[in-house]
């Protein structure tokens, strides 16, 4: 049977009849090259939440945002859970959603033209939700 009309057919053929044979190649291996010493662990002065399927903290890692308010709380709830486990990833999905909410709000104590924007996003929810409700 002939099948080279196939898409992707014959992808796994001897290495001699492989069209992109003269452009595959290994990248070198580095001789010598390793860590004796691992670095110096990262200090932090903010909540770090760590996996459960990790032992122990990377090297490196971010600390620009660490978790607070309501979003905060559920983020720490969703780290109690498995990275396998589908909650983990809907809580931190939730998480994003509420830590926006929380952003709008403390721009609109801030700033007069954020309370303004914030007051007319607000109304619109609350027109839509109520155009959603009425039969």
């Amino acid at each position: 049977m002939n099948h080279e009309h196939i898409p992707g057919w014959g992808a796994d053929l001897d290495r001699s009849q492989r069209p992109a044979v003269p452009m595959e190649r290994r990248p070198p291996r580095l001789e010598g090259v390793h860590w004796s010493d691992p670095p110096p662990a990262q200090q932090s002065s903010v909540e770090i939440l760590k996996s459960t399927e990790h032992l122990k903290m990377p090297p490196v890692f971010g600390t620009s945002v660490p978790p607070r308010g309501v979003s905060g709380w559920i983020r720490r709830r969703a780290f109690r859970h498995s990275e396998n486990d589908l909650r983990h990833w809907l809580m931190l999905l939730f998480a994003d959603r509420v830590d926006v909410v929380e952003g709008v709000l403390s721009d609109g104590r801030r700033s007069r033209g954020a309370r303004s924007a914030a007051a007319i996003v607000g109304a619109t929810l609350v027109a839509a939700w109520l155009l959603r409700r009425s039969p």
